[in-house]
């Protein structure tokens, strides 16, 4: 669903960068490669942060907040919620309608379909795509009415859209003084670090897109990989605000990223 925030017209094109993988789906390797595709194209990219994955999560699935830190998103509504999950006994976003563009005159209003699992998945739907998470999981989310009722199905520039947040948290043990420098690091095993456990998450982002016109879907080629880093970048520096106004460690964040084109 972010992903649209990001790219609000050809203009925005520019080089791909380095650790985004682009692959057209269900298609082989030509030798002559079909600039106009048959088929969604997939974004991906991955981030260790220095946060808990609470804290990460908080941040993403607040969609109503959106507009305030990720570019050209001129606004964000969450248009309805799930009922109350059966462990957390939140309710989260389940609709939502994004206004993206660059000002009044060349703008474009977006409805997405969102489903979450507290903690761990938030993935945003438009078009035709449809959900890759466990019913099971989302059982606090509505049934998603059919095409003739449901917005967020109807088509626009993207006839299909999905945009997927994977959170994996683990604790990691800083090593100990004596065991920071290469020659020393087989130390690791005798010795302990005096400083406690810290928590970190692996983030990784998934997005699948197909444009209406395939021209457009050509033209978007060099500038998608871009539009994933910058979204991801966004997102980062919301997460460090948020902590840093609760008082925490706002300077924390990135420990490692990996993102790359094929």
């Amino acid at each position: 669903m972010a992903v649209k925030c990001l790219a609000p017209s050809s203009r925005s094109l520019v080089h791909s960068v380095r650790n985004i993988r682009r692959t057209p789906q269900g298609q082989r390797r030509a030798f002559l490669p079909n600039p106009f595709g048959s088929g969604p194209q997939t974004l991906t990219a991955s981030r260790t942060l220095d946060y808990s994955h609470e804290t990460i999560f908080d941040v993403i699935s607040d969609v109503s907040s959106y507009s305030s830190f990720i570019p050209y998103c001129q606004s964000s509504t969450v248009t309805k919620s799930s009922k109350p999950d059966p462990e957390t006994k939140k309710t989260y976003p389940e609709e939502a309608s994004l206004t993206i563009g660059f000002d009044s005159a060349v703008a474009e209003k977006f409805h997405s379909r969102i489903y979450t699992v507290p903690g761990t998945s938030i993935e945003a739907l438009s078009g035709a795509a449809e959900s890759s998470l466990p019913a099971s999981k989302t059982s606090h989310h509505n049934p998603r009415p059919d095409a003739t009722s449901d917005p967020t199905r109807s088509k626009s520039v993207l006839t299909h859209l999905s945009t997927l947040w994977t959170l994996k948290p683990f604790r990691y043990k800083p090593p100990p003084e004596s065991a920071k420098e290469p020659g020393t690091q087989h130390m690791n095993h005798k010795e302990t670090s005096d400083l406690p456990g810290q928590d970190r998450t692996d983030v990784s982002l998934k997005i699948e897109y197909q444009f209406a016109n395939p021209v457009y879907g050509a033209m978007s080629a060099a500038a998608a990989p871009k539009v994933a880093e910058k979204m991801i970048e966004a997102f980062e520096r919301r997460v460090k605000e948020v902590v840093a106004s609760k008082g925490g460690a706002g300077e924390r964040g990135r420990v490692s990223g990996s993102n790359s084109v094929a």
